[in-house]
C-alpha cells in the first residue's frame, strides 16, 4: 500500500528549474530513527496526501526529505535580508530545504519546505538542525493563526529525528514540514537585485505576479503594481496581527513574504496584559520588533522591497524612486484603514456608524485597556457579554471604573452586535504558559497537552466546556516571558 501511495506523490520542482541562480540542489540529512510526533491530517487532505501513508515508515521519511520521488529536486533557496536592520547579502536556507510543490484543493499550488533538515551551503556556523520544542511551537502557532483567519504558512508535520542536538544542553532533534503558497520573501528580491542581473530580477517578479497576483500581471506597469499589491497584503496582515495581539518577534526582511503570509514562528508570542511595548524575543534587546513597532517595521521592510524593484519600475531611476515612494506612501493609510475596520468589528459597531464617533470610542477604550494592562484577548471576549448587559467581567478588568462606565454607556447606546463580536474576538489563543507546558511535555515524550491545546486553538471563536483553563492568563509565577529562535 505504501509503495502505491508513494508513487502518487510528486513534488514539482518549478522553482528549482526556473531559478537555478537562487537554488542549490541539496539533500536532507538522514535521520537515524524518525518518529512522527504530529500530523496535520486536515491539511494533508487538502493537499491530496493520504494521512495513512504519511504515518507509515516510508511516509514519515518522505515528510523529512529522506525518501522523495525520483524526479524531485530538493533545493536550498538563496536570499538576502536585513536582520535587525543590518544587511546580510547572503543568508539563504541554512537549515531548510524546498522539496517542491504539490496541488491544493483550492486549485493553487503549495510548496513543501523543511526546517531542521541539516546543514546546507548557507549554514555558515550553524549545525542545520532543529529541536523538538521550537518545531512544535511553529506547528501550534501557525495552525492557531490559520484558525484565526490570519494568512500564514502552515505546518503539515513534525518528525523527531532520533538524533540529539546540542544547544545549551542536549535536546531531541526534529524536522518541521512547512506548507506555503511560496517562500518568496523581500529578501529574495534583495538577493536577485544584488546580483546585478536585471533579467533574473525580472523573471522573479514575473514569477511572483503569476503565482500570487495574476490579476495585475497585465497592468500598464506590472512591477509597480506588484509592489503596490505586496504593500496592500502586508498592511492587511500586520493589522490582523495587531488586532489579536500577536508579536512576531523577528520581522527581518527575509521573514516578510511576497504573498502576505505570516512566516517564521521563532521568538513569537501572543500578548496577554496589553502593553504596546511588549517584546518576547530574547534577542530583541532594543525592542526593534515590539508590538507597537510592527507597522513601522513593515513599512521599512517594504521600502527595501521597493529599492530592489526600482530597475523594473522605470528605466529612469529618479522617476522609479518617485513612483516607488508614492506607492509606499499608501501603506500607512491602508494599515490604518484595516486596523480601524478590525477594531470596529471587535467592538460590534454596526454599518453606517459615523467614523469620528467610532474612532473616538476606539481610542478611548485602547487607552483604558492600556492603563489597566488588561488581558487583551479575554477583555474583548468579555466585552461581548457587556453588550448583552452583563458587564461585570469586562468591568472587573479596568482600573478606572468611572471612566469605563462612562465609555460603556455611550458604546451600548449604539447597539453593538454581541454575536458579531464573538465571531471576531477569540476565546482561545495559544497562551504562552500553555504553549510552554505543551512543549515541555512533548519534549519529554508526552503529546497529550499539545493535543488538548490544539483542540482549543483549532476552533478559537467557539467556547466549549472543559477548555476553561485555555482562556486564563498566565499566573504571576510564570514570570516575564522570553522566547528563543531554537538555532
Amino acid at each position: 500500500m505504501s509503495d502505491i501511495a508513494h508513487s502518487t506523490v510528486t513534488f514539482d520542482g518549478r522553482f528549482a528549474r526556473d531559478f537555478k541562480e537562487m537554488a542549490i540542489p541539496w539533500r536532507a540529512e538522514e535521520a537515524p530513527d524518525p518518529q512522527l510526533l504530529v500530523l496535520n491530517e486536515a491539511l494533508a487532505a487538502e493537499l491530496a496526501l493520504d494521512p495513512a501513508f504519511l504515518r507509515s515508515p516510508e511516509g514519515v521519511r518522505l515528510l523529512i526529505g529522506n525518501a522523495i520521488p525520483a524526479d524531485a529536486t530538493p533545493v536550498a533557496q538563496a536570499y538576502a535580508g536585513h536582520q535587525f536592520g543590518w544587511y546580510a547579502p547572503r543568508l539563504g536556507d541554512g537549515r531548510a530545504l524546498l522539496l517542491g510543490e504539490v496541488g491544493h484543493a483550492d486549485g493553487h499550488p503549495r510548496e513543501i519546505h523543511l526546517k531542521g533538515s541539516g546543514r546546507t551551503p548557507f549554514a555558515r556556523n550553524g549545525d542545520g538542525r532543529a529541536v523538538v520544542g521550537p518545531m512544535l511551537r511553529e506547528f501550534i502557532l501557525s495552525e492557531a493563526m490559520h484558525a484565526l483567519n490570519i494568512p500564514t504558512t502552515r505546518s503539515l508535520a513534525v518528525v523527531a529525528t532520533g538524533r540529539s542536538v546540542q544547544r545549551e544542553s542536549p535536546l531531541p532533534g526534529a524536522v518541521l514540514t512547512r506548507v506555503a503558497s511560496s517562500h518568496l520573501r523581500v529578501g529574495s528580491f534583495q538577493y536577485a537585485r544584488s546580483t546585478g542581473d536585471i533579467g533574473l530580477l525580472r523573471r522573479l517578479a514575473d514569477y511572483a505576479l503569476a503565482r500570487h497576483y495574476p490579476s495585475i500581471a497585465a497592468a500598464g506597469n506590472p512591477y509597480l503594481a506588484l509592489f503596490q499589491a505586496v504593500i496592500s497584503a502586508q498592511a492587511s496582515l500586520v493589522a490582523r496581527w495587531m488586532l489579536v495581539g500577536f508579536v512576531h518577534g523577528v520581522m527581518n526582511t527575509d521573514n516578510m513574504t511576497i504573498s502576505g503570509e505570516t512566516i517564521d514562528y521563532g521568538p513569537c508570542a501572543f500578548m496577554e496584559g496589553f502593553d504596546p511595548g511588549a517584546v518576547y524575543s530574547s534577542i530583541d534587546e532594543a525592542g526593534r520588533y515590539a508590538y507597537r513597532n510592527q507597522p513601522v517595521v513593515a513599512e521599512w521592510n517594504l521600502a527595501r522591497l521597493g529599492e530592489s524593484l526600482l530597475p523594473l519600475i522605470h528605466d529612469d531611476q529618479e522617476q522609479a524612486v518617485v513612483l516607488a515612494v508614492e506607492a509606499l506612501g499608501g501603506f500607512r493609510r491602508q494599515y490604518s484603514d484595516a486596523w480601524a475596520a478590525g477594531m470596529k468589528a471587535k467592538l460590534g459597531f454596526r454599518a453606517g456608524l459615523d467614523d469620528e464617533v467610532a474612532s473616538a470610542l476606539v481610542d478611548e477604550l485602547v487607552a483604558l485597556v492600556q492603563e489597566s494592562r488588561a488581558d487583551y484577548t479575554s477583555f474583548f471576549r468579555h466585552l461581548a457579554n457587556a453588550a448583552r448587559g452583563r458587564a461585570g467581567a469586562a468591568r472587573g478588568m479596568m482600573v478606572d471604573l468611572a471612566a469605563f462606565d462612562a465609555w460603556a454607556e455611550r458604546w451600548r447606546a449604539l447597539g453593538p452586535d454581541a454575536d458579531a463580536m464573538d465571531r471576531v474576538n477569540p476565546a482561545y489563543i495559544p497562551r504562552n504558559h500553555m504553549v510552554e507546558e505543551a512543549l515541555t511535555a512533548a519534549t519529554g515524550g508526552n503529546m497529550g497537552p499539545l493535543q488538548r491545546l490544539m483542540e482549543a486553538v483549532g476552533s478559537p471563536f467557539v467556547e466549549r466546556p472543559g477548555l476553561e483553563r485555555y482562556t486564563v492568563p498566565a499566573p504571576d509565577s510564570f514570570g516575564p516571558y522570553r522566547t528563543f529562535c531554537g538555532t
